[in-house]
């Protein structure tokens, strides 16, 4: 079958277009979801572009001053899993998972809007890696641009924690400033806005805590 229906239209085209057009909804909804409060723009704060890479979550990223990093009770299910995972690695603490994780999702904020496979390759499972590579291609096709800053992040908080015999899952909510908005070819907004935003995300990572690599990777992520 050549793909081209009776009437000479080339149906391959029709499908990969609509398959592009719905993971780049998929992507933009994966990214955040606005809660309908907007700031007013403020001049933005210092940079983090020059952090050194490096492995991600292991515990050594710096606290943001100000950030609401409530653990779980460790009375509560996820509190006990985050115990099991101690008693898996012993280097593993929640506090300093954390701080990784914070760093992690910025990192891949900024990654997909810049459109660096390189860094979202190391961050992301290979599903996830998948649908982030084909929505950046989406884009690329379109002429658009992403144009994503995260002002602040006022919380992150883990929601659930689960432990499959070595493989750990740990889930995320981030809520963040951002301003986050995609151009068209020629500079005009195609979605977003140009103002500080309050979003919410909610991530999943995933390690094997028996291998010696120390690297979380985003497995899953929806709206908040």
């Amino acid at each position: 079958m050549n793909g081209i229906g009776t009437g000479g239209f080339p149906i391959d085209l029709v499908l990969f277009g609509m398959i592009a057009a719905f993971l780049v909804l998929r992507l933009r909804s994966i990214l955040g979801r606005r809660t309908g409060y907007e700031r007013t723009a403020q001049q933005p704060g210092p940079s983090n572009a020059g952090s050194p890479a490096g492995p991600l979550i292991e515990g050594k990223a710096e606290p943001a001053p100000n950030l609401v990093r409530p653990l779980p009770d460790p009375a509560s299910a996820p509190g006990q899993a985050l115990s099991r995972m101690q008693s898996v690695d012993h280097s593993f603490s929640g506090a300093a998972f954390l701080d990784g994780a914070e760093r992690a999702f910025r990192m891949i904020v900024e990654a997909y809007a810049a459109g660096n496979r390189d860094t979202l390759r190391r961050l992301l499972s290979e599903e996830m890696y998948h649908a982030f590579d084909q929505a950046i291609v989406a884009r690329e096709s379109a002429g658009e641009t992403q144009r994503t800053e995260i002002r602040g992040i006022q919380s992150a908080v883990i929601d659930s924690a689960t432990l499959r015999g070595t493989v750990a899952d740990i889930t995320v909510r981030f809520v963040s400033d951002q301003i986050s908005l995609v151009l068209g070819r020629e500079g005009q907004i195609v979605s977003g806005t140009d103002a500080v935003t309050e979003i919410i995300d909610i991530w999943t990572f995933e390690r094997d805590l028996a291998l010696r690599d120390p690297t979380w990777r985003l497995v899953a992520a929806q709206n908040g």
